[in-house]
């Protein structure tokens, strides 16, 4: 079986279409942050892709991709811990209920 660009980019949009509709179809906080990890693991196979088939990122796409990791990373715990201090005054995941702060 044949490796190709093409193919990987395939998989990646397939990823972040994936992590798109999870995050605008859910109500659930930690769904919706999941999805963004999704999102995040997307843009990250495909920098990785483009690093191994196109010579000249070789060494830039894998820095690239650590990068991306330490965003996703603190995006996760900034975002679960704002998630856990809202659950814990409001007793709900749905950021439906979150609006309602704002009175």
């Amino acid at each position: 079986m044949s490796q190709s660009l093409d193919s990987y980019l395939a998989l990646s949009a397939l990823l972040f279409a994936v992590g798109t509709f999870g995050f605008l179809a859910r109500r659930n906080a930690i769904a919706m942050l999941m999805s963004i990890e999704l999102m995040l693991n997307a843009v990250n196979l495909a920098i990785v892709a483009f690093g191994a088939f196109v010579p000249s990122l070789r060494g830039d796409a894998s820095v690239i991709a650590l990068v991306v990791m330490a965003v996703a990373a603190a995006e996760a715990t900034v975002g679960l811990a704002i998630v856990i201090a809202i659950y814990r005054n409001r007793r709900t995941p749905l950021v439906d209920e979150y609006t309602q702060m704002r009175e």
